[in-house]
């Protein structure tokens, strides 16, 4: 992997993690409704989404009569803070932000068997709300309301009305109230995996095509090759040849020495070699395994394939060897001359 696609990976990896951790930023709103008689038996209902589910709250809904704590309208402390001691009917407990954690309020409300717990701001913050957080108490819908809202159902609970209120999820709003933002956060994440996607195909795209190019290009090369290795002599070694004569003559391929009877080719260096051994690395290699030299230039095959391909390029300039040898190889067309000792 290249250290461009490397560093693409890894603005990849960023921008996800930056749309997940915003993600996590955005927070739920509440419904709230409540429902009470008025003395003239004239039932009210009143509905707005004006609460902020907790952070630590379960995205759930919640319903019950309105109940505030015996005292403090706070809800603070050890002891059992309201009259109740059981969840049927259910009931939702409505306390004051301050004096103690939020934690320490919804708890006091859960282990008396609240069924949620709504709790509104302090005085002189009018309708605003915050996201509270509560990691100590979980599994009870917690949310909270305005002082304004707030002081008027503590106000009719007080004066001994019976009120129904109903907590239902609301929409998502992220770090700037904007309800907008998970939908271009959705976007942008969307354009980045697209842009991703299109870098990873047209990279493959691009190998692929060069793959292509190298396979057609070896190809030819070895089809040239086998044009060179034609004109190569071959011939038998006989008793009394040098090569068969000493141990110390062995072809450079198999390590192995002459033997009379063996077929071998001479390349255009004057290097010998076992024709079975030789002509595979040419195939492959097209030089000597010797002196390295390139029996395709040697012979002027490269330069024939060139001006097959295009009469009007130049020639390359001619590599000049020790011989220039134009033999009829008919043992490479036919096997049946070769013949091992």
């Amino acid at each position: 992997m290249g250290e461009k696609t490397q560093h693409r990976l890894l603005l990849l990896l960023c921008l996800s993690g930056l749309v997940h951790c915003s993600a996590g930023m955005v927070f739920w709103t509440a419904v709230v409704e409540i429902s009470y008689a008025k003395n003239d038996n004239e039932t009210v209902d009143k509905y707005c989404e004006c609460g902020v589910y907790g952070r630590n709250s379960p995205l759930a809904k919640a319903s019950g009569i309105v109940t505030l704590p015996k005292g403090d309208p706070k809800g603070c402390g050890p002891d059992p803070v309201y009259n109740r001691n059981s969840s049927s009917p259910a009931w939702i407990a409505l306390v004051k932000r301050g004096n103690c954690t939020f934690s320490e309020k919804i708890n006091a409300a859960k282990s008396q068997g609240a069924s949620g717990v709504v709790v509104y701001n302090v005085e002189g913050s009018g309708n605003s709300t915050t996201h509270m957080s509560h990691p100590d108490a979980l599994e009870i819908v917690a949310i909270m309301i305005g002082n304004t809202q707030g002081m008027e159902i503590f106000k009719l609970v007080k004066n001994g009305t019976d009120v129904h209120m109903h907590i239902d999820m609301g929409s998502p709003h992220g770090p700037w109230m904007d309800t907008y933002w998970l939908y271009f956060l959705s976007i942008a994440f969307f354009i980045v995996t697209a842009a991703s996607i299109t870098y990873f195909v047209f990279i493959s795209a691009n190998r692929l095509y060069n793959l292509g190019i190298h396979r057609r290009a070896e190809k030819r090369l070895k089809s040239e090759a086998k044009r060179a290795i034609k004109r190569l002599q071959v011939r038998t070694l006989k008793r009394g040849d040098e090569e068969t004569a000493s141990d110390s003559h062995m072809c450079a391929v198999c390590i192995e020495s002459y033997k009379a009877g063996e077929v071998v080719t001479v390349l255009t260096c004057d290097h010998i070699f076992h024709k079975a051994c030789i002509e595979p690395w040419l195939l492959e290699r097209r030089t000597c395994p010797m002196c390295k030299c390139d029996i395709l230039k040697a012979l002027g095959v490269e330069e024939e394939t060139k001006e097959t391909l295009s009469v009007e390029s130049p020639p390359d300039a001619t590599v000049i060897t020790r011989h220039q040898h134009l033999y009829d190889n008919r043992a490479f067309e036919g096997e049946s001359e070769a013949v091992r000792g």
